[in-house]
């Protein structure tokens, strides 16, 4: 196990009603005046707003509004919000929904310090120095945004699509109650689910470790605890200890619990999906990843199959001894899987087609002047073109 800091400084208020409680949170950090950052008005349909707003005003809160953020939101957005607060300050930023939100308001929180532009940080041309506070009430089980220390924006005039990881931007607390994802549509339940089980994934695969690794350990028990979960949403998608399952593992996945002292080798996966949803900003990221794991995983299983397969037994539970053929099975099963919960496994079901995949190859590359990761192997161009292909 390799020396560590580990950070993870969001307070959770988890369990029922606890978005009533907003005001009073906000007023017992000390916080007097807010940025409230939302997306398209689903929080207006369900009446989620109209309870925030409530508790806001009783505890004497004011706050001002933005508003309309979408999936994979560009940066505009970020600019948007820091010239609304510059020009009229607050204390604390309350993100209000899922990824895409949380990750406006790091972006705004961090950039109320930096004079330059938001994508900048993304871009790796600066680091933030401070960042306003982030508090969240969380509406969708999916990035982990809430814990993590990452932040991911587009620029929808190039197609990028990156994220940076910062601890000055790690959300103060976060609200969760189950209840709100009572009201989210299947497939957005499913692309979250899927997410959620890539973090930990993703840090499963991305580097080798010791045997019994703890942090290996973690990440499989997670990924096998969403796998039952997730079946048991399909059954009873209103099952409030069900969802419970599925929203604590969202903040868990993504804290670096699962990689804890152990190399954390650069993703692949979730870069080979930003070029997808840079590409076409529509496609939702977490469905987008199922399918690029399961070409992925074709792809490159034959260089860890021990690993491929070990996953394999532990989440699905299976007892097939032959290394080579649990892996193989686990890549049907997770198609299975991915099926069940009514997601696409294919880059078609997207509307992606082979005319496409030069452009993305290229988001993906930098135009050839970059390879992705570097466990099992790097991926160049021409590796990326085909594991594109074996998502068609």
């Amino acid at each position: 196990m390799i020396d560590f800091q580990f950070v993870s400084p969001t307070k959770l208020y988890f369990g029922h009603k606890k978005e009533y409680e907003i005001g009073k949170i906000l007023r017992s950090y000390g916080y007097h005046k807010i940025l409230m950052v939302y997306g398209q008005g689903s929080i207006k349909k369900t009446g989620l707003y109209d309870i925030v707003t409530k508790s806001l005003q009783e505890n004497s809160i004011d706050y001002l509004e933005l508003s309309g953020i979408p999936a994979n939101p560009d940066v505009t957005f970020v600019r948007q919000g820091v010239a609304l607060i510059k020009k009229e300050p607050v204390d604390a930023i309350l993100a209000v929904g899922g990824g895409s939100v949380i990750d406006v308001a790091k972006s705004i929180g961090d950039s109320y310090y930096y004079d330059g532009d938001p994508l900048d940080f993304n871009l790796g041309k600066a680091t933030p120095t401070a960042c306003l506070p982030i508090g969240v009430i969380l509406t969708i089980a999916a990035a982990g945004s809430e814990t993590s220390p990452s932040c991911v924006i587009s620029d929808y005039t190039t197609g990028f699509k990156k994220g940076f990881n910062s601890d000055l931007h790690r959300c103060k607390f976060a609200i969760e109650d189950p209840e709100l994802l009572m009201t989210l549509p299947p497939y957005q339940m499913g692309a979250g689910i899927i997410d959620i089980m890539m973090h930990s994934m993703e840090r499963y695969f991305d580097a080798p470790s010791d045997n019994n690794q703890l942090c290996d350990a973690f990440a499989l028990a997670l990924c096998h605890n969403v796998y039952v979960a997730a079946m048991n949403w399909v059954k009873d998608p209103k099952d409030y200890d069900t969802l419970a399952q599925i929203m604590l593992a969202s903040s868990l996945s993504h804290n670096d619990l699962t990689n804890l002292g152990k190399e954390k080798a650069p993703w692949q996966v979730h870069p080979l999906e930003m070029a997808i949803s840079g590409y076409n900003p529509k496609i939702t990221h977490g469905a987008g990843c199922g399918v690029v794991y399961l070409g992925w995983a074709k792809y490159i299983y034959q260089k860890e199959v021990d690993r491929f397969a070990s996953f394999a037994r532990a989440v699905f539970t299976l007892s097939e001894p032959n290394d080579e053929k649990a892996a193989i099975i686990g890549i049907t099963e997770m198609e299975r899987f991915y099926r069940h919960l009514g997601m696409p496994v294919r880059l078609s079901e997207l509307g992606v087609t082979s005319k496409d995949l030069p452009s993305i190859v290229k988001l993906a590359s930098g135009n050839g002047t970059r390879v992705i990761g570097n466990y099992p192997q790097s991926l160049e161009a021409k590796d990326m073109e085909a594991i594109y292909r074996l998502c068609l």
